[in-house]
């Protein structure tokens, strides 16, 4: 399946299983869709490929970067209201903890959807939601 037939097919179903079985780094990472409620989340499961530091074990800030940007990604070809493939021009990480190997979430706010930019603000999180292991904004150019 093409990018953009997962992405009509994941908008149509209301989950981006589609679009994350179509882009190998989002199965390579282990990322998968997490509803509580009617709200979209994404998660990522502890995975062995994903550990930085083995020592605490934590994540490494790479894959949970990744993760964030991905996430960001899947959320705007979820909710852009015309589907063009958006591109990274600019993705600034602020890391307030370190993530251990447990369940870790994402959830993802359009912040604004212009006719050539769309900003993204992105918080990760583990065991609390009020507790976030990092932030992140991200800009795609839509043009």
């Amino acid at each position: 399946m093409i990018l953009a037939e997962a992405a009509v097919k994941s908008r149509e179903e209301g989950s981006p299983i589609y679009l994350i079985e179509t882009i190998p780094y989002a199965q390579m990472l282990g990322l998968e869709p997490h509803f509580e409620g009617e709200e979209l989340l994404y998660r990522l499961p502890p995975k062995k490929g994903n550990v930085g530091n083995p020592t605490l074990p934590a994540l490494h800030g790479g894959a949970l970067g990744g993760f964030m940007e991905m996430s960001a990604t899947l959320h705007l070809l979820m909710n852009m209201s015309v589907l063009k493939l958006p591109r990274v021009v600019d993705f600034s990480i602020d890391y307030i903890r370190a993530g251990l190997m447990k369940d870790t979430f994402v959830s993802c706010a359009l912040i604004r959807e212009g006719r050539k930019l769309a900003n993204v603000h992105i918080e990760a999180w583990q065991d609390d939601r009020q507790v976030p292991i990092a932030r992140a904004r991200a800009n795609f150019l839509v043009d």
